[in-house]
């Protein structure tokens, strides 16, 4: 367990509520291996047990995360807030019912893999269904909101009703079956409510890692978060973004290693070794990078990974923090910096590019655990590159 470190002065509106709140906070700077596995204590403004979760990387982009638990039998209380929440059901089965005062509640069933967004500024309530404690993951944009607009009690109880994001209707949780495209040529749907994230069918993937599948979902305010899975035997190319992507395990082990992008693209051949960060991750593992840090993710599992990576909830990942504007490759005449090689001026290293060191580690994990790896072989470019800044 990790607490806060002292805070020189004052404390923000935040700080103080997340205080206030009673529930332990668990800080690290990248990632937790479970966070199923954390302490939880009683949350007595909801109900049940929580634990609130803090990296660096998520700090950066304002954002919160928390698990929280519903006894057996039991429901947390009502609330609604002017912060974006996105949940996705770890364990258990139950029932949510959202609605804004004065009309009727839209109600749906959960359960373990369930993928929701609730409306800005609704009334929601979860019930627990089954005999087990339910345990839900949270993301949240409650820092960026109430450091902006500094009052609690316009947060919790503001009457304004966002009906032009929520209408009441009753199919506002049915499954999203539209599927298309988006700019850079990720595919996407629309919808609020994803029934099972192990089940959902994906399509082909391949710039990040070798034989990846993926498939996106456009939540409320939560843009471009997505399932993706890629083989046993198989990592994905390092690459760099603004802060705030926060990937949790769904399936299968691994890890992934992140450093900070001023070390360059081959960090233990430069020297930089001790620069480099490893997070293990399980299933309800989860990890996430600071803004422009080189990051990648390993399978060292037996079966194919699969991961959630949450973007968006009132701010994305692309910040202006990024130190340059980049020229990109083009798909189908749309820039795509996010997959194009450092080489042409994007932010993913390809696997020529990469650090020898970083596969003769994953291979050497492998070995150990009596696996083989299904990397394709790779031949190292060796003419000198630095990365322009």
């Amino acid at each position: 367990m990790q607490g806060r470190a002292p805070v020189s002065g004052p404390r923000t509106i935040y700080e103080q509520w997340m205080e206030k709140e009673g529930i332990p906070n668990y800080q690290a700077e990248a990632g937790v291996e479970d966070v199923t596995k954390l302490p939880r204590g009683p949350w007595a403004r909801l109900g049940g047990l929580g634990t609130f979760i803090e990296l660096e990387g998520t700090k950066q982009a304002r954002k919160l995360l928390y698990v929280a638990e519903i006894p057996a039998g039991g429901a947390l209380e009502p609330e609604k807030h002017l912060y974006d929440e996105l949940i996705c059901v770890l364990q258990g089965r139950g029932l949510a019912e959202v609605w804004h005062e004065g009309q009727g509640k839209v109600a749906f069933e959960w359960g373990k893999g369930s993928l929701f967004a609730i409306p800005l500024n609704a009334w929601h309530r979860f019930v627990n269904g089954s005999r087990e404690p339910v345990l839900l993951f949270a993301v949240t944009s409650a820092p960026l909101v109430m450091n902006t607009l500094r009052n609690l009690e316009f947060i919790f109880n503001c009457d304004y009703k966002f009906t032009d994001r929520f209408t009441g209707k009753a199919d506002y949780f049915v499954v999203g079956e539209k599927q298309y495209k988006d700019w850079s040529g990720h595919n996407e749907r629309d919808t609020n409510f994803v029934p099972d994230l192990l089940s959902v069918s994906m399509r082909p993937q391949p710039e990040k890692a070798e034989d990846q599948v993926s498939d996106g979902f456009n939540m409320a305010s939560w843009r471009g978060t997505a399932a993706g899975e890629w083989p046993a035997g198989k990592y994905h190319k390092a690459h760099y973004h603004g802060p705030g992507a926060i990937l949790l395990g769904l399936r299968s082990e691994g890890y992934a290693i992140l450093w900070p992008r001023q070390f360059g693209i081959h960090p233990y051949q430069d020297g930089h070794g001790d620069k480099v960060i490893t997070v293990n991750w399980k299933v309800h593992g989860i990890y996430s990078p600071q803004t422009e840090w080189f990051h990648q993710h390993f399978n060292i599992g037996t079966e194919p990974a699969r991961h959630l990576r949450v973007t968006g909830g009132g701010i994305g990942i692309e910040l202006p923090t990024l130190s340059k504007e980049v020229p990109t490759t083009l798909r189908d005449g749309v820039p795509v910096a996010t997959y194009a090689s450092i080489r042409d001026g994007g932010r993913v290293i390809e696997y020529e590019d990469e650090d020898p060191a970083i596969r003769r580690g994953f291979e050497e994990i492998l070995r150990q655990k009596g696996l083989k790896s299904a990397m394709k072989p790779v031949v190292y470019r060796t003419d000198p590159f630095r990365e322009p800044r």
